[in-house]
């Protein structure tokens, strides 16, 4: 078990290392353009390598956002002609209704094509947004007061929400900024709320999902889609879940979140083994042959960086350093060494692991993920940049 002082320990990555560690991730990103540049990676590698894949999970706009990021560090055209080719395919998505009806618009809008219209000013991409923006809304659940994440509207089997979703909500806040409309940032807040009020236990272990009755919308139970059993501590969700707290307080300054992220982010860094990257689930621990996920300590790092711009000094270094400890480690461990052997960037990620008492099948298991790649990557430009952040 890790603790702040333990963690001390633990050397950061320099500002040098930062910047060598992104030079290597965007020449990975440029050295996948050609593949990718009418197609997408898969959500996750197979062997090692992404297979090409249409516009059609909740993942592709990771991979427009690499192109974004890299984009913004190089200024090299070569980035930004290929990241404006996709943004069509984003709004044909919509149009066509090709696997929209789930609540993950924000993962594939808003580092695609929210940071189209902030970089470029296009209006397809602004238009694309709000329209998927829109499509969210749909899902908004009055009974509960939630985004309703998988699965028919209403449906009783169905009828929660999903940690995730955190991140989904800064796509609504943006187009409430656009369109001069409150009614996104009012539904945004009101998820937020619910969400922080039920996904977070007592300890400040977070539940992956949280039912609700669709009736009365009371708050019934939670449980776990892809953790290893309801009551344990899925990594990812547990790092969704400081990032969604950055991100509560960062539309919504009420000091609760603060205080949520402290909690949470402490849990999180408890359970971390030796070597810092986590264990798909925190029932895991070193000595354990379970995979890791790579992926969580990336996205981790990226909500203490978002939040050190809160607070007061003192505790905005204490959460910088650690991220820095985090990304040592990620850049030690996991980072791919050469494109000849793939085309990924972080190592070691998981998307899902079957076990006895979850939902899901193997898929991506110790293989790279295309939101592990890209928020590594994030979290190397805020380190190196005054980065303006896309959610």
């Amino acid at each position: 078990m890790q603790t702040m002082e333990t963690l001390k320990n633990y050397e950061v990555i320099t500002i040098e290392e930062a910047r060598e560690a992104l030079n290597h991730v965007i020449a990975q990103v440029k050295n996948n353009i050609p593949e990718f540049y009418d197609s997408f990676p898969a959500a996750n590698s197979v062997n090692q390598i992404y297979p090409a894949t249409k516009n059609d999970d909740w993942t592709n706009g990771f991979w427009t956002g690499q192109l974004w990021l890299a984009y913004e560090e190089t200024k090299e055209g070569t980035f930004k002609e290929a990241a404006l080719h996709q943004v069509p395919s984003f709004k044909e998505r919509l149009v066509k209704r090709i696997v929209v009806d789930h609540h993950d618009m924000g993962f594939l809008y808003t580092p695609s094509c929210v940071a189209a219209y902030k970089l470029t000013g296009d209006s397809l991409a602004k238009e694309t947004a709000v329209m998927a923006a829109d499509n969210l809304m749909g899902r908004f659940q009055v009974n509960g007061e939630f985004f309703q994440a998988w699965g028919q509207l209403g449906d009783p089997k169905e009828y929660r929400l999903i940690i995730d979703c955190l991140l989904n909500m800064p796509l609504l806040f943006w187009a409430s900024e656009e369109t001069r409309n409150p009614k996104y940032r009012e539904t945004a807040l009101r998820h937020i709320r619910t969400s922080m009020n039920y996904v977070v236990r007592e300890d400040s272990s977070t539940y992956h999902t949280y039912y609700f009755d669709p009736e009365t919308g009371a708050p019934v139970r939670g449980v776990t889609a892809q953790g290893y059993r309801d009551g344990s501590i899925w990594a990812r969700g547990q790092a969704w879940g400081i990032y969604g707290s950055a991100i509560a307080y960062k539309y919504c300054p009420d000091p609760i979140y603060i205080e949520s992220f402290r909690k949470i982010t402490a849990c999180f860094l408890e359970h971390l083994p030796e070597d810092l990257v986590p264990y798909w689930d925190f029932d895991f621990t070193d000595g354990s042959t379970e995979p890791r996920d790579s992926s969580s300590a990336a996205i981790a790092a990226c909500g203490m960086l978002e939040m050190a711009k809160y607070l007061e000094p003192e505790e905005a270094k204490t959460y910088i350093q650690l991220a820095k400890r985090l990304l040592k480690a990620l850049t030690k461990h996991c980072l791919y060494r050469s494109s000849e052997d793939t085309n990924g960037i972080l190592l070691h990620s998981t998307y899902a692991k079957s076990s006895p008492y979850n939902t899901v099948k193997d898929s991506g298991v110790d293989e790279f993920t295309l939101w592990g790649d890209y928020f590594y990557m994030e979290a190397l430009v805020r380190l190196t940049t005054q980065w303006e952040v896309y959610w």
